[in-house]
């Protein structure tokens, strides 16, 4: 489980940093910017806040609407950025996806002074940045950042569901499965999809089988 011992050892305003949405073949990347005040995270918070990889859906939901409660008392702050899938197909998902952090850090609303990043490579902001390998399941900064991230993601690709139906956006959430990969066959390549992940491709091409074996490493 996560826990603070990792801030506390920070000086001054700290933020945790993590994105979702780098594997699917479809929507954005997003990441999310979070500042917490301990002392006024509620009980559920505290014991159930953890990775959002898991987490249930129904708890991660749990957990996004605690954060958001906290954000509105004033004992959170929370940052959303997003990079498209043009500007994954433009700049890779890797730098798409650090663009998604800095975006999330300007939209904070205050200036950390010290952003907890999960992962190996920091993104370009203008504070100290500390980047922490399994940061999620460590830090509870970088663990609510997940949760607001995932959450919020997986929200987006819901919302587009209705207006591409057969992809079946409201259930895998833009990730391949064997589904969305016979839809992009039967019905091509939507602006949301990433036309430089080689899945895509072949799913339009109609190699499924070639597609279903590059998938097991996206899921």
């Amino acid at each position: 489980m996560p826990d603070f011992a990792i801030e506390r050892q920070c000086r001054g305003l700290v933020c945790g940093i993590d994105e979702a949405g780098r594997g699917p073949l479809a929507g954005p990347v997003v990441a999310a910017a979070v500042i917490l005040e301990p002392r006024r995270l509620p009980k559920m918070l505290r014991d159930g806040l953890d990775d959002s990889k898991v987490l249930t859906r129904q708890q991660r939901e749990a957990c996004y609407c605690a954060l958001r409660r906290c954000a509105d008392r004033g004992a959170a702050c929370i940052g959303i950025g997003a990079a498209s899938a043009a500007e994954i197909d433009r700049l890779n998902i890797l730098r798409a996806a650090l663009l998604a952090m800095a975006r999330a850090v300007t939209v904070l609303g205050v200036r950390p002074d010290i952003a907890l990043v999960d992962g190996v490579i920091a993104p370009p902001l203008t504070c100290v940045v500390q980047t922490v390998v399994k940061g999620d399941a460590l830090s509870f900064s970088i663990a609510a950042a997940s949760v607001v991230a995932k959450v919020t993601r997986d929200r987006i690709m819901r919302g587009l569901a209705p207006r591409y139906p057969g992809y079946g956006w409201e259930t895998n959430v833009g990730y391949a499965t064997q589904e969305h990969g016979e839809a992009i066959r039967r019905l091509g390549i939507t602006r949301h999809h990433r036309r430089s992940f080689a899945p895509v491709r072949l799913a339009a091409e109609g190699d499924l089988p070639l597609f279903a074996a590059l998938a097991v490493g996206l899921a």
